[in-house]
């Protein structure tokens, strides 16, 4: 992460980490009803670019250009990823992060139009599902991942979920 003041990059491996149980987390059903409804739609690597300078595009940020442009060459090499919300033809929420094995590593969210990220999210969570996907690392826990349904585990159950997940073969999106 890049501090927000002078841009220098840190790294930073919380004790405890925050995590997302894939597995069981619960959807707010008034995002389901927009879905359901088709008020969104989603794709998956359409538009990487701008969904990492739209969530860096913020007062206070951690993304810097270094982080941009590292993580637009992890996209390049199939590591990063991103789950674009569209409504009317128009980007209008996302994320992005980084999947590796049965990992995915989620960095950052924005939307332009309410629950448009929280739908992406939802969208994440039932692709990680049904790649088999083992962890969804959020690394810290604020309210908003927290009421998504992150909850908080000790760094070395941590680290061996990580170890784990990260052995498998897993592919998170495939362009063919």
């Amino acid at each position: 992460m890049a501090d927000s003041k002078d841009g220098d990059i840190y790294w930073h491996s919380p004790d405890p980490r925050a995590i997302f149980p894939i597995d069981i987390i619960k959807f707010e059903k008034n995002v389901i009803k927009k879905i359901r409804r088709g008020d969104f739609k989603f794709t998956i690597d359409n538009n990487f670019e701008n969904v990492i300078l739209e969530c860096a595009n913020r007062e206070n940020t951690w993304i810097n250009d270094e982080i941009i442009d590292t993580y637009i060459e992890l996209h390049n090499m199939g590591y990063a990823h991103s789950i674009e919300t569209w409504k009317d033809g128009n980007i209008v929420g996302g994320l992005y992060g980084v999947a590796i094995g049965g990992a995915f590593f989620g960095e950052s969210m924005f939307n332009k139009v309410s629950d448009s990220s929280k739908a992406a999210f939802y969208f994440l969570i039932n692709h990680l599902r049904e790649k088999k996907y083992v962890l969804l690392d959020s690394q810290y826990i604020n309210d908003f991942t927290q009421k998504l349904g992150a909850v908080l585990i000790p760094k070395k159950k941590y680290m061996k979920l990580l170890e784990y997940a990260i052995s498998l073969d897993r592919e998170f999106y495939s362009f063919n």
